[in-house]
């Protein structure tokens, strides 16, 4: 079983910028999109590893309707108060977070394109428990736990316990994993007991300028409960940097409108994570590599290293100008593995159309946003250092992102 842990919303100012060119839309079940990954354990045998070393991607498992379990702690910080609400009453208080809770779901299961609907999520509970956010098989918010991770900085996380088998358990009495990369239990938890920071509900934001979007912060972190990684494209939900205090970064959702919250670049990594059947608005790919003008400049990566790791590939509507998505370049992978490093992107689940036409970016991740925090949740490799008695054929070893490239436009077909 693989532990990773989201260093998530930070406070940061926010930038950004953009190079190169290209199009090309055609249909593609190829992986490469900029999400998270896990490498199934090939020590063990084929029945339950799946026989490959190919990345897999981390995602629920939302075959069984209301499968994605969900609470929240009851238990909440009062000296200083870190949750604020307009209803100040007991009861009003819980209500009005647990609405807001209800609320930070609700744009990741809107997506139009995506299987991920309101059906795979089972009634919110709650718990009085106050370190409720364990390993446990219990998807879990917690407001008022202490932990380590909460360093310098560190407004929340998500804590996720990922399959590298089939038949993984958290524990005796858990269902056992379904498939490599299921995400079996993932906790969000929420600064506690810091009176510097505090977070607001939607009712109480306006009353509270200093105090920060409790919406924008939980939406963030359900999109990693889900299996999200981090985007390099500014307006995006999972974009690692909080809003401004005060403010509430997109439009709220509304009945209408339920994925509103969210950029492109977030819809589009749902729709990759968890394809709709039959989805044929959002079935454009963009694919390619990221190459070296001079191939010295890969001295001192592993061997076998072709192109460039890790590039920010960005698709931007030729018409609008928008950004429609971001995924992260370096390698591709074919069963039964390892993966190479040869530089190539995949763009995945973009619109298509008789007009639709794109240009295509890439830059490297120097700044707001690094290679740290696009790929912390990311395993591509593993061998005999980082898992004794490896078998050598399933063996790799990622390369070192490379920050310091400027990038040359090159016409595509």
């Amino acid at each position: 079983m693989n532990r990773q842990r989201s260093r998530s919303l930070r406070r940061a100012a926010v930038a950004s910028a953009v190079l190169l060119s290209a199009h090309m839309i055609f249909p593609s079940p190829d992986a490469g999109y900029g999400l998270n990954y896990v490498v199934a354990d090939m020590r063990e045998p084929a029945a339950i590893s799946g026989n490959t070393a190919c990345p897999q991607r981390m995602r629920m498992d939302i075959s069984t309707a209301g499968g994605v379990n969900r609470q929240w702690s009851t238990s909440l910080g009062t000296n200083p108060v870190s949750i604020l609400t307009a209803d100040q009453t007991p009861a009003g208080q819980l209500n009005e977070i647990e609405s807001a809770i209800e609320q930070s779901f609700a744009p990741w299961t809107g997506v139009s394109g995506s299987a991920l609907t309101p059906s795979a999520l089972s009634p919110l509970a709650g718990t009085s428990v106050q370190d409720a956010c364990a390993v446990d098989e219990v998807n879990t918010i917690c407001f008022n736990q202490s932990d380590p991770a909460f360093s310098t900085g560190v407004l929340s996380f998500t804590r996720i316990e990922t399959a590298d088998v089939i038949g993984e358990q958290v524990s005796a009495s858990s269902p056992p994993s379904s498939f490599v990369g299921q995400i079996l239990d993932a906790d969000i938890l929420i600064r506690p007991g810091d009176p510097t920071t505090q977070f607001a509900t939607p009712a109480a934001l306006a009353s509270n300028p200093t105090a920060y979007d409790l919406v924008s912060v939980l939406t963030h972190e359900v999109g990693h409960l889900f299996g999200m990684g981090h985007s390099g494209v500014w307006p995006a939900v999972m974009f690692p940097f909080v809003p401004p205090a005060g403010t509430f970064l997109g439009s709220r959702s509304t009945a209408q409108s339920p994925d509103a919250p969210l950029a492109d670049d977030d819809r589009a990594s749902v729709r990759t994570l968890y394809p709709g059947p039959g989805d044929s608005a959002y079935s454009g790919f963009i694919s390619g590599r990221v190459l070296p003008a001079n191939p010295l400049a890969l001295s001192g990566q592993p061997a076998g290293t072709t192109g460039i790791f890790a590039a920010h590939v960005v698709a931007m509507d030729a018409t609008t100008g928008a950004v429609v998505a971001g995924a992260v370049s370096g390698w591709s992978c074919s069963d039964p593995g390892p993966p190479v490093f040869d530089g190539s992107y995949n763009l995945q689940s973009l619109p298509v159309g008789p007009d639709q036409e794109y240009w295509l970016y890439a830059q490297p991740f120097d700044g707001p946003v690094e290679t740290g925090d696009v790929l912390e949740q990311t395993i591509l490799c593993r061998n005999t250092l980082t898992d004794p008695g490896w078998p050598a054929q399933f063996a790799c070893v990622t390369p070192q992102p490379m920050s310091n490239f400027s990038v040359t436009k090159v016409s595509g077909p």
